[in-house]
């Protein structure tokens, strides 16, 4: 690397951490120093979030299979007319 590339790398570094400071600054003052994100409160957040899905998704599960374990009102289960009967006999004779 040139020199010139090492100044421009330097100088980039300095700028992101001044816009990073400005940000956390500005952070504070708009919400107070109590309430200022932090990695573990993120990763709280997430953790939470992971949890309310995982539950969202196993109630849905345990409703789907409910539903699927029941037949239709109505409905005759598959095979229990006469004329499945005769369609069955039919396709076996024809063998």
């Amino acid at each position: 690397m040139t020199a010139e590339e090492v100044g421009f790398a330097a100088i980039s570094r300095v700028v992101v951490a001044a816009a990073a400071d400005l940000v956390a600054d500005v952070e504070r003052r708009v919400v107070g120093d109590a309430n200022v994100r932090t990695a573990q409160g993120n990763a709280w957040a997430a953790m939470c979030a992971d949890r309310a899905r995982a539950e969202a998704r196993a109630k849905v599960e345990a409703q789907v299979a409910m539903i699927a374990a029941r037949p239709a009102r109505g409905q005759r289960s598959v095979g229990s007319s006469p004329r499945s009967s005769a369609s069955q006999t039919a396709l076996v004779s024809t063998r």
